[in-house]
């Protein structure tokens, strides 16, 4: 048999000895093929090299029964293998060149193939065809022929990435940005002009799309060679060419989209696969597949296609993976993969688990930190588990509860969305199982772990992503499918949900109290038969902080959690609930409102029967109206009409569930939530600018007026009809006449009614309008109807007038008639009733009040003389008013000329309002009033007189403000009533008048304001928070920051500091708002804490330095006398200087709290930290140690106890800044040996019982010569050990603090190690559990000290672990060397640091 194909590849014109050079140079840069012997194998065409595959491949198939012969043939033709293997490498490299063309490229894979081809041939090894590295660049043609840039243009190289421009390896290239892309096409012809002398250019040829489908299906026939290679099990003991296999066939598994589903079975011949995909996942499952591999190559290929399922793109040469854009082919080719694993687990079953678990916990490494690729990750892990036998599931399960534990935040957020997926897709333990599982394993499989321990246990989560992601989990818990999952939260819950349901059914059975705690985050798996209610409260307080969380993210995660325990009646839908709830609606974060609101929303579409769910949503969303923020009152708007307008419809339709709550809700806006009517009005408001209202809407709402919606129909009509031309007129004045007819009606109808008439007004004839005007008269005269009908008349009288009179003195000459009227009626009245003051009519009295107030106001020249006395008359008796000439303004009357009268507090209450009215009116009467309203304000004993008066001078600062502002001390005296709805209503009016800038922040306003903060009644001190922070702190931002210094001397009643706390005050004022003494502490540092929380970085930093300045300083130079007073003040000065919220934020950010996850963020971040972090080490050494080390002398002299609180403030310093405050005393030994010998016998002094009580708890080791002796108040992070140099201890925080105030720095943490000196060390061993992550531990160890040593903290303790080892070991130091003596004078008088004598 002769092989003629053969010859046209001119083998016998090859020079053997450039056979014999690429051979020795193993097919690396060697010499060109003679470029005649080129063109001669090329003129054939481009097919060459496939006619002589297509010769050669009966050989390969075993067809002739005679394939042995072949290289028989090969001899017998004088055909030499090695030329012929030498002929295809020539083409083969030559194709790999990115400038090659179209012919080049395909002889390039022609060659390939047949290479190939006879590796597969029967004797290849024998005649020494396989070479390493010409078959790993053939493979690497499928690579290289394929373009990466089709666009129909040449592009430059990639320029070199480093400084040298040595190449550091191939990477993937950046796709293109569009300036530069528009910089290349600028370019275009400079680069064509420059590409011939520039040696570092490199062009790619562009191709057509007939050219690339000719690369395609060579490329196409390269892989189908070589599956059947690998079919044939040739490169079975080859693991790096079976590894270059995997390499390439993975790449080609997204090489192209396909559009039919892939079929991984072997149905299919390889010659009948017609996609590349389809091919290269044959290939991988011929190599996992392959006997005698074992799972080497099992684990090659799903470490190729782990970066497949990740979505990323990673060489052989990049140190990171690169993330691809989650696209549709990118997405398709990752489900095929998980189709492939899940597919060769199937076929494998038992030799393919570790492989496959393996490949669960690298895609859990490998995660990052963005919502679409944690998505599509947790549900490849969640499918990948579910392949799993039920004991490696339950192995992966404790493993991802470790995973859970990692400091890395991405990790955890991840494990979240894992169990999510597992609760979906993963069923619980079925009741048959092939094995029995170990001990332990059974609990992991149940949904009660995952729900409980994994969802809900990082609701604790150290950072506030982590925690606001487990509480979403926890609320998408409720809405799975599944009953066991629903009934694993309830029992979270158990406590509460007993009061709707009984969940506790299996009580008193064998182990029907058992459950799985999962209230503490990382707590050691436990079980317990005890009553869970008790930690079913704690649940309900836990989700209850978290609704208060300080990130906005969290808050929102919360309300969703609560939203959907309340709608699966998990926790029961109380007032108390849902007020958290509606409260969040006033959220400061705009999300946080939004997100309240649906909430809201939600549950009311699914309770919409339940009424506190109602009145709920009423007080949430309707309030919102008026929110500052647009887009939070645009939502409140959408979500009004969409539960109430919009289902507002004709009543001969039938009324369906949604419109039954619309009524509903307005019903309740007409009775329980009347008090919302102005926020109400506001909506309606702006839907009227808004035309939204048409004229049938309006009619409609007329037409309910005859149905039993007839109250809530005229509270729409009073909004919405003067929006609304050509309405039906004629059946709303008969509704007009029908009320006067009826002996009963409704108030708030009636009023309604007269606005109502009020808006028609301008459309009715003059006849009628002239006898509605007498028919209110009628009803104004006989003074029979309550208040509110008296002032919906009078506006109706008022709207009435001016449609018949358009001109304005005719206006008011109609007004004077009809007002004037009412104002005599209302004086004759009042004259008879002063005379019988002691048998009068009390509501009468009440309403002519109210009547001559409202008329007076549109009528004030109708109002004389004998008006205002008379009115006076009924709060006081035995007054001279102020004559007409005086101007004069005293505070108050005296006593002896002023005596409150005996009327009823109702109808004094009433005459305040009166009288204010007229002053509006009337500024002579306003300026000889006011001295009487300030003394009621002091004198009057009814808590509704003093509250009118508050809101009464309140309007009159505005009208008056130069005049009534004398008497703001009066007003703001009032925030100290023993009444808590006094404190509202002056808290509110000051609020008011300071945000629109009528008073402004003089004298001991603003402390007075702040003395609210610590009122006992809750409510209002956080009425006072929002209006600090979210209404006047915007206006002004240094407000907290000026006041401060100053609030530390008011609040200690200090007043011998020469700048500060000089302002005049009245003895009862001063004793009703002072906070002096041990028993007021708690309520000043509360005050304190609550301003430094809202300071800048930059006002904490200047704050220190003017407390050290003008206050301490001021001690240490003997301006202030160190008295009794001066000691009090000193204390608070530490204590406040101890406080963790003057810290600055930048430095002493919280642990484990949120990174920035971008690189260039964080060194911004660490970088602006550092800087901050110097600042004030500088200035605290400089400025403040002086002052404090000089006063610390004085005080010692004096035997002050006020040392205990500067000792306690100089421990924490030099806790912080112990290496700063070394090389401050490093010219100075002495001094640091004396601080350290005073620091210590503090110790000693403080720590007392606290440190016996600690002793007795430890267990020291034999070689301890002597116990500790100190306490620790560090929390549970462990830190580096201490240097040597300067050295003083810490101090043991005292435990008699009856106030729990920052005495001693309550809840600071601090940065360094202990500092300690050279002496013995002592070991103490504690045995605890150690089964919870070092974010977020159990308890806080505040009773241990660290010291040169971590704690052994771990997430699980191993069987092999010797017991020994299990203990944590914690090292406590303490130092025994005698300082000298102290030696320090004032430093104020000297440089700021001593200086070597």
């Amino acid at each position: 048999m002769e092989l003629n194909a053969l010859e046209l590849l001119k083998l016998t014109d090859v020079s053997k000895a450039w056979v014999d050079a690429v051979w020795e140079a193993e097919f690396c840069e060697t010499e060109q093929l003679d470029a005649v012997i080129v063109e001669k194998i090329t003129e054939g065409g481009t097919n060459v090299f496939k006619t002589v595959h297509t010769e050669l491949l009966p050989f390969a198939n075993d067809t002739t029964g005679n394939t042995q012969n072949v290289w028989i043939l090969l001899k017998e033709n004088d055909i030499s293998v090695k030329t012929l293997v030498a002929v295809m490498s020539h083409f083969i490299l030559e194709g790999k060149s990115t400038n090659s063309n179209l012919e080049e490229r395909l002889h390039a894979l022609q060659a390939a193939s047949l290479y190939l081809l006879l590796l597969r041939i029967p004797g290849s090894v024998a005649n020494q065809v396989f070479h390493q590295i010409l078959f790993e660049s053939s493979l690497g043609l499928i690579q290289k022929c394929w373009p990466k840039d089709s666009s129909g243009k040449k592009r430059k190289k990639d320029p070199p990435s480093n400084s040298q421009g040595k190449p550091k390896g191939r990477k993937r290239a950046k796709p293109q940005k569009k300036n530069q892309k528009k910089m290349d096409d600028d370019d275009d012809d400079e680069d064509d002009d420059e590409k011939d002398d520039d040696p570092n250019v490199d062009m790619e040829t562009s191709f057509s799309t007939r050219e690339l489908l000719c690369i395609r299906n060579e490329i196409e026939s390269v892989v189908k060679t070589l599956l059947h290679l690998l079919k044939s099990g040739s490169l079975q003991h080859r693991p790096q060419c079976v590894n270059e296999c995997v390499r390439i066939l993975t790449e080609l598994t997204h090489f192209e989209p396909t559009i039919e589903e892939i079929l991984f079975s072997n149905s299919v011949t390889i010659d009948r696969m017609k996609t590349l995909p389809e091919l290269a996942y044959h290939g991988l499952w011929i190599l996992c597949s392959s006997r005698g591999a074992g799972d080497t190559c099992l684990r090659s290929v799903f470490r190729r296609l782990l970066f497949v399922i990740l979505m990323m793109s990673k060489d052989d040469m990049q140190s990171k993976p690169t993330l691809l854009l989650p696209s549709h082919a990118v997405v398709a080719a990752r489900n095929q993969a998980i189709r492939f694993v899940s597919h060769v687990v199937d076929e494998l079953k038992d030799a393919a688990m570790p492989v496959l678990y393996i490949l669960a916990q690298h895609i859990c490494d490998k995660m990052v930190e963005k919502v679409d690729y944690r998505t599509k990750g947790a549900q490849a892990v969640g499918q990948l588990v579910a392949k799993m036998s039920l004991a490696r599931r339950a192995n992966f399960i404790r493993w991802l509860y470790s995973y859970s534990l990692k400091p890395q935040m991405a990790y955890r957020m991840f494990a979240l969305d894992v169990v999510m997926v597992l609760l979906e897709v993963v069923e619980e333990r079925p009741e048959h199982q092939e094995l029995p599982l170990e001990a332990g394993q059974a609990e992991l499989l149940t949904r009660r772990f995952l729900v409980q321990t994994l969802v809900f246990g990082r609701s604790s989560d150290v950072s506030p992503t982590v925690r606001a992601h487990a509480l979403h989990c926890l609320s998408r818990c409720l809405d799975l499918q599944s009953q066991n999952t629903t009934r694993y939260v309830q029992e979270l819950f158990q406590a509460s949900a007993v009061e709707s349901r009984n969940l506790l059914e299996m009580e008193g059975s064998e182990g029907a109290g058992t459950t799985y705690h999962g209230l503490s985050t990382f707590r050691t798996i436990q079980h317990t038969n005890a009553n869970t209610s008790d930690e079913s409260q704690d649940t309900i307080e836990l989700l209850k902080q978290r609704v208060s969380d300080a990130k906005s993210s969290v808050r929102k995660a919360a309300l969703e959690a609560i939203t959907g325990l309340l709608k699966h009646n998990v926790i029961v839908c109380s007032k108390g609930h849902l007020t958290l709830l509606s409260e969040r609606c006033r959220d400061s974060s705009v999300q946080v409102k939004k997100k309240a609101m649906q909430c809201l929303t939600d549950l009311l579409i699914s309770c919409p029967d339940r009424s506190l769910v109602q009145v709920a949503w009423l007080r949430g969303v309707v309030v919102s109206v008026m929110d500052a923020e647009t887009s939070v009152q645009e939502k409140a708007l959408e979500l009004l009409d969409l539960l109430i307008l919009q289902h507002i419809k004709d009543p001969r339709h039938y009324a369906d569930t949604a419109q039954r709550l619309a009524w509903d809700l307005l019903g309740l806006m007409c009775d329980q939530c009347a008090d919302l009517g102005c926020y109400f009005r506001k909506a309606f408001r702006i839907w009227s600018r808004q035309k939204k209202f048409s004229t049938a809407f309006v009619n409609t709402l007329i037409k309910h007026t005859e149905t039993e919606h007839a109250p809530v129909a005229w509270m729409l009509l009073s909004q919405v009809t003067r929006a609304a031309p050509g309405l039906d007129y004629e059946t709303i004045l008969n509704k007009w006449d029908n009320m006067l007819q009826m002996k009963e009606v409704r108030v708030d109808t009636t009023c309604h009614i007269l606005s109502v008439i009020g808006d028609i007004a301008e459309h009715i004839n003059d006849i009628t309008r002239e006898t509605i005007v007498e028919e209110v008269m009628g009803l104004l005269r006989s003074c029979a109807m309550p208040s509110d009908i008296t002032h919906a008349g009078v506006e109706a009288l008022c709207r009435l007038g001016r449609a018949e009179h358009k001109e304005v003195p005719e206006f008011q000459d109609f007004m004077n008639k009809h007002c004037g009227e009412l104002v005599t009626i209302c004086q004759n009245y009042l004259s008879n009733a002063v005379k019988a003051a002691e048998d009068i009519d009390t509501q009468m009295v009440v309403r002519h009040l109210y009547m001559l107030g409202k008329a007076s106001l549109h009528c004030p020249e109708k109002v004389g003389e004998r008006v205002f006395a008379l009115v006076l008359s009924f709060l006081t008796t035995a007054v001279e008013i102020q004559p007409e000439g005086f101007t004069e303004l005293p505070g108050s009357q005296p006593l002896s000329q002023f005596k409150l009268t005996h009327m009823p507090s109702v109808v004094q209450a009433h005459a305040v309002v009166t009288l204010g009215q007229l002053c509006l009116q009337h500024e002579q009467l306003a300026h000889r009033c006011l001295p009487a309203f300030a003394r009621v304000l002091e004198e009057g004993q009814h808590m509704t007189v003093r509250s009118n008066v508050v809101v009464v001078l309140c309007d009159l600062c505005v009208r008056y403000t130069n005049m009534a502002t004398l008497y703001v001390p009066n007003i703001s005296a009032c925030l100290a009533d023993p009444v808590p709805d006094v404190r509202e209503k002056t808290l509110i009016m000051l609020t008011n008048l300071l945000q629109e800038e009528f008073l402004k922040w003089k004298d001991s306003l603003f402390f007075r304001y702040a003395v609210v903060l610590a009122d006992p009644v809750r409510e209002i001190a956080r009425l006072c928070e929002y209006c600090l922070v979210d209404r006047l702190l915007k206006k002004n931002p240094q407000m907290f920051y000026q006041h401060f210094v100053e609030c530390i001397v008011h609040f200690n009643s200090y007043d011998k500091h020469s700048k500060y706390n000089q302002f005049p005050q009245t003895e009862s004022e001063r004793s009703r708002f002072s906070l002096r003494g041990q028993l007021n502490q708690g309520k000043r540092f509360k005050i304190y804490k609550f301003l430094l929380k809202n300071f800048t970085d930059e006002q904490r930093f200047n704050t220190t330095n003017r407390i050290s300045k003008e206050i301490l300083a001021g001690f240490v130079d003997q301006t202030l006398p160190l008295d009794e007073d001066g000691a009090a003040l000193l204390s608070d000065t530490f204590d406040v200087l101890s406080l963790k919220e003057l810290k600055l934020s930048a430095a002493s950010a919280a642990e484990g709290a949120d990174e920035p996850q971008d690189e260039q963020a964080i060194l911004v971040k660490t970088m602006q930290k550092k800087l901050i972090s110097h600042a004030q080490k500088k200035n605290l050494m400089e400025n403040v140690i002086p002052i404090v080390l000089g006063l610390k002398n004085m005080l010692e002299e004096k035997r002050s106890p006020v040392l205990g609180n500067l000792m306690s403030y100089l421990q924490l310093i030099t806790e912080d800044y112990r290496a700063e405050l070394k090389e401050v005393f490093a010219a100075d030994m002495q001094l640091a040996e004396e601080l350290e010998f005073g620091l210590k016998q503090y110790q000693k002094q403080q720590g007392g019982d606290a440190l016996e009580h600690q002793l007795q708890r430890l267990t020291f080791t034999k070689t301890t010569p002597h116990p500790a002796t100190r306490k620790s108040r560090r929390g549970p992070r462990a830190s580096a050990p201490s240097d040597q140099g300067f050295t003083p201890g810490r101090a043991v925080p005292s435990s008699s603090n009856p106030t729990g105030l920052p005495r001693h720095s309550e809840g600071r943490e601090t940065s360094d190690a202990q500092l300690s000196v050279d002496t013995s060390v002592s070991a103490v061993e504690l045995n605890r559990n150690i089964g919870r992550a070092i974010s977020t531990p159990q308890v806080g160890m505040h009773d241990l000290t660290f010291g040169g040593a971590f704690s052994a903290i771990r997430y699980h303790k191993s069987k092999e672990t010797p017991q020994e080892e299990e203990k944590d070991v914690f090292h406590v130091t303490l130092g025994e060397e005698t300082p000298r003596q102290w030696n320090i004078q004032s430093p104020l008088r000297k440089n700021p640091l001593r200086k070597i004598k």
